[in-house]
């Protein structure tokens, strides 16, 4: 099976609602709209030539500068009789983050649309179970979204020195636990 062969398949029972077709390191990647997705995922699935019949990953990427689709969900999917991947990827609004679930169809996706949901905030629609899973429920934002600044480089609790890393810490410049050593307590310890 090739690339090819795969993207013949799609064109002729999407036609041109698959777009941005690219073939990056050899793997296929295309995109759809969002409401495209499960129709997409399904037909990959179903269909007796293609095959593609396991979720290798599904992951959530925040794109803050690309207006009115500023989270991708992207699936990898994988036809393991022909040992073929692919990448396929539906884009949605920040505003309102909602993407059919794929958890009917792959049972691996429950877990990683619910890890996509901590994270980047994408609300899986029909999933069975959509709550956080790493991070406390009391969390109102989702730490992977690029909607803060950096950490301040020059905060001094983040100074390596306080984590025993460089400074006047490391070897030939070790303390005690009580602070450094004076040469009257080294002459001591030495007797």
């Amino acid at each position: 099976m090739t690339n090819e062969l795969i993207k013949q398949r799609l064109t002729e029972k999407f036609g041109d609602q698959l777009i941005n077709w690219e073939e990056p390191y050899g793997m296929l990647t295309f995109s759809a709209a969002k409401d495209l997705n499960l129709k997409v995922l399904q037909f990959l699935f179903d269909d007796p030539e293609l095959r593609f019949q396991f979720l290798t990953d599904l992951a959530a990427v925040h794109y803050p500068d690309r207006k009115g689709e500023e989270l991708a969900v992207v699936y990898h999917l994988h036809n393991l009789v022909d040992n073929i991947r692919i990448r396929f990827k539906v884009f949605t609004d920040v505003a309102k983050p909602d993407v059919f679930s794929a958890s009917a169809l792959y049972s691996a996706a429950n877990w990683m649309e619910r890890e996509a949901y901590d994270f980047y905030g994408v609300n899986f629609i029909g999933h069975p179970n959509l709550i956080r899973i790493q991070n406390v429920d009391e969390m109102e934002y989702f730490p992977q979204r690029k909607e803060y600044p950096l950490e301040e480089q020059s905060r001094i609790d983040k100074d390596d020195e306080m984590f025993g890393r460089g400074g006047s810490f490391g070897p030939g410049n070790e303390r005690s636990a009580l602070g450094t050593l004076s040469d009257d307590d080294k002459e001591a310890l030495k007797q």
